[in-house]
């Protein structure tokens, strides 16, 4: 066998069953980093809390801490981790996500006989890449060039690529006008969010003003800022109920007091996209006679489509850099993509089959399916990993630590293991950890994905020790909310990274 194979044998050879098993036959006979460990996490101020924790060494395949290692920990962004094995293994990080324009053979001295349909297929990237910053007027410069001046119909924006709801399996409604929980759309732009500016009026009493960047990003608006007197206290309130368009401002802002700026989920992602488009062809001499409509899942353009033809196109930034802006930035929507993506593709190559199944699958359970055999090929049973979208927003995002090792030892013995490495966050460099463990053995050297919502937090990636060992590690802290005067959560779990980092000694 190769040493890669030898590696990936002893990776994949982690147990799944029985933490008590792992502590008495992998453990390094050094007790010196499990001590070290141990004393942090058995702190009083975690009594109620939960500790996860397994490191494997990626050089001789064995456990060398292993704490809870086969409980499910709820996981955050650390979830991203099992959507970028499915990318990098289902998708490739070469290819590039079209954005078209279809229409029919109905073109005749310069009149497109309509409809003519803005087709998205799943980029998250348009008017957010330095790629795709001016895609819109990208399209219509293409339309133009083949003599097109009047489009003698309706201008549909059609994001029914993905049949799937736009918000991801088992997030919350609290967070869906928030920028961090954006509809999944396969019609994105500007990363579905719109930045709100909130300035006061000309005098107290005057109603305050809103800007909106993009504009058009939110259908309705229903004011109700105040502008109150000077240096009275800001009350400022932006409300969208889940599944509406509207916005609603309340409150007041003083007099003269510096704007206040927000960021929020746009609401129809598609119809924004269609607005923009619209603009961009005016702009290239080309007009629109008809209607600008949306398409969304459940509806479907298929019998639309039959017959067109593409007339214009934009190609997406590749997958590897998608996906690197989602590890890095720990960004949700260009992760739930990508798993609706995977998706589309396990659906399409399933519909090849003899007999194909029947009845509907939403999409992103067709992603999910992905996801689970390719689990199921590295030998991670499902009980030790509940996955059931792809940003780890669902607090239903449940895994052992041990299989979240067991994945990262996985992907460390794949093509792309160096790619993925530095795809991820590096501590005190860039990311999520841009700001973390500076000036520690750490810094320059973890590379890992970070996790944090309300009493979860994580950390999973790479390291190298002292003395060169290659580390994989995954770190998970359950039900703890950091007692007054405490460190932050994710100061705890850096401690532990560079506890790590600073080890020297092999097995």
């Amino acid at each position: 066998m190769t040493r890669l194979s030898l590696l990936l044998a002893a990776v994949l050879a982690l147990p799944v069953h029985s933490a008590s098993k792992i502590a008495a036959d992998k453990i390094s006979p050094t007790l010196s980093l499990a001590a070290q460990i141990d004393e942090h996490i058995s702190q009083p101020r975690f009594a109620a809390a939960n500790w996860g924790i397994v490191v494997i060494s990626l050089d001789s395949g064995r456990t060398l801490y292993a704490h809870q290692a086969d409980q499910l920990f709820q996981l955050a962004s650390t979830a991203k981790l099992f959507t970028a094995a499915l990318t990098l293994s289902e998708l490739g990080a070469d290819n590039r996500i079209p954005t078209r324009l279809l229409a029919g053979d109905g073109l005749h001295h310069g009149q497109l006989d309509g409809p003519l349909i803005l087709y998205g297929m799943g980029d998250p990237t348009l008017g957010a890449d330095a790629s795709t910053l001016h895609w819109a007027d990208q399209l219509a410069m293409q339309l133009a060039d083949r003599g097109v001046r009047l489009v003698h119909g309706d201008l549909i924006a059609d994001d029914s690529y993905f049949a799937s709801p736009p918000m991801g399996s088992g997030w919350e409604a609290i967070d869906l006008q928030s920028w961090f929980a954006v509809p999944a759309s396969a019609l994105s732009v500007q990363d579905n969010q719109v930045e709100i500016t909130v300035s006061p009026g000309h005098a107290e009493g005057a109603s305050a003003t809103l800007a909106f960047d993009p504009p058009m990003a939110i259908p309705a608006v229903i004011n109700g800022l105040v502008t109150s007197a000077p240096r009275s206290r800001n009350d400022i309130n932006l409300y969208r109920a889940p599944g509406g368009d509207t916005l609603h401002a309340f409150g007041n802002i003083a007099a003269r007091a510096p704007a206040q700026n927000y960021k929020l989920a746009v609401p129809d992602p598609a119809l924004l996209a269609g607005t923009q488009l619209l603009q961009a062809l005016t702009r290239h001499g080309i007009r629109v006679d008809g209607k600008l409509q949306t398409l969304h899942w459940p509806q479907s353009s298929a019998h639309l489509r039959e017959g067109m033809t593409t007339l214009a196109e934009v190609l997406s930034p590749p997958l590897g850099q998608i996906l690197e802006h989602g590890l890095k930035r720990s960004q949700n929507l260009y992760m739930q993509n990508l798993l609706l993506l995977a998706g589309a593709k396990a659906q399409a190559d399933a519909m090849q089959d003899p007999t194909p199944p029947s009845g509907f699958v939403s999409t992103e359970t067709w992603g999910i399916r992905a996801m689970r055999q390719l689990l199921d090929r590295i030998g991670i049973p499902a009980s030790a990993s509940l996955i059931e979208e792809g940003t780890g927003l669902s607090r239903r995002n449940l895994a052992t630590p041990s299989a979240m090792a067991r994945l990262l030892g996985f992907l460390a013995t794949q093509p792309y293991a160096a790619a993925l490495r530095d795809m991820l966050p590096i501590a005190g460099v860039d990311g999520t950890l841009q700001w973390r463990m500076r000036n520690t053995p750490a810094s320059n050297n973890v590379h890992a994905k970070t996790g944090s919502m309300s009493q979860v937090n994580g950390l999973a990636g790479y390291v190298t020790t002292a003395e060169g060992e290659h580390l994989a590690f995954a770190i998970m802290l359950n039900n703890y909310e950091p007692p007054s005067g405490a460190p932050s959560a994710s100061r705890d779990l850096d401690a532990i990274a560079i506890l790590l980092a600073s080890r020297h000694g092999r097995d």
